[in-house]
């Protein structure tokens, strides 16, 4: 079978297509034929090296959709055939950039025959991430406000419009008049540039001067004082990348928020969130938006895109 592959750690230019023994699966995994694989800022990272450890050669990618070619013995969810999408491997399991993968079960669930497969191989990192975060740790509710940093972007796009989908009035960050158009037409009331000097003050105006009750947070050591500024009472925030950084204790102690940080390594069961995504996408609540679609050979401008950003959903890749 081909594959994407780095045999160094380096630029977009170490990706290339290399010719692989197809693998066989495991007793708990399934082999799917790949259909689509999507972008995610973290392959860009393990592939510079900036980012973990990774056995070279390494297959990118981390999620994705296709067809079920072969079944590990133990698996008794999926058959043969069958339409999936699957997300959260790590490099040591089932690189998604290759004709086929050998995917955890535990990872995958039925892709509806409505949704498309660059629709269902770009959702399911950022859509579990933006799950994990708005429904499991901050229980988002109805009528609430609810930030979202980097609106435009994977996990960005994907929580706004799931804050949409449970009746909270989401406001977004974004660098560019389109992107903010883009983050907008997915459901935002509100669309802010995140550079804006007086940023903090059009969010609260967004709230009636109210405050938000959540926030999703991409970049907290640039935007944890704004976001302590722009914060009910009693709020959450949740960052998804790097560290919580320290901040002055008045903030802190005067509308004492939570501040917590999300990693989905730490969720190793993905089928009951992607199956709940699944109907999202199946209902017309959800979706991805692909910016661009590449083929293995272009699979480093795909991962160049991704670091320049500047564009609205997910960036997927075609065997």
């Amino acid at each position: 079978m081909r594959a994407v592959r780095y045999h160094e750690h380096g630029g977009p230019e170490v990706l290339q297509v290399d010719e692989l023994d197809r693998p066989t699966p495991a007793a708990d995994e399934i082999l799917v034929e790949m259909r689509a694989a999507s972008v995610n800022a973290v392959d860009t990272k393990f592939r510079a090296g900036t980012y973990g450890s990774v056995s070279l050669p390494a297959v990118p990618g981390g999620d994705g959709a296709g067809v079920v070619n072969e079944v590990g013995e133990g698996v008794e969810a999926f058959d043969v055939g069958d339409r999936v999408f699957a997300g959260g491997m790590g490099h040591d399991e089932g690189g998604t950039f290759a004709e086929y993968a050998a995917i955890p079960a535990t990872k995958a669930a039925h892709l509806p025959e409505s949704v498309s497969f660059d629709v269902g191989g770009a959702i399911p990192n950022v859509g579990v991430t933006a799950w994990l975060a708005l429904v499991d740790r901050i229980g988002l509710r109805p009528t609430e406000h609810c930030l979202v940093h980097g609106g435009n972007g994977g996990v960005g796009h994907a929580a706004v419009q799931l804050g949409r989908a449970v009746g909270a009035d989401v406001i977004a960050t974004a660098g560019s008049d389109e992107t903010r158009e883009g983050v907008r037409d997915l459901g935002a009331v509100a669309a802010f540039d995140y550079d804006s000097e007086t940023l903090a003050e059009e969010i609260l105006n967004a709230t009636d001067g109210d405050g938000v009750d959540a926030i999703l947070d991409h970049r907290l050591d640039e935007y944890l004082g704004l976001d302590l500024t722009v914060a009910a009472m009693n709020a959450h925030i949740v960052s998804i990348t790097g560290d919580i950084p320290a901040v002055e204790n008045a903030p802190m102690q005067d509308k004492q928020p939570i501040v917590q940080g999300l990693a989905i390594a730490n969720t190793p069961e993905r089928r009951p969130v992607l199956r709940r995504l699944a109907r999202l996408l199946e209902r017309g609540d959800l979706t991805a938006v692909i910016a661009a679609a590449h083929d293995f050979e272009t699979a480093g401008d795909a991962h160049r895109t991704v670091s320049e950003g500047g564009y609205v959903g997910k960036i997927v890749v075609h065997p």
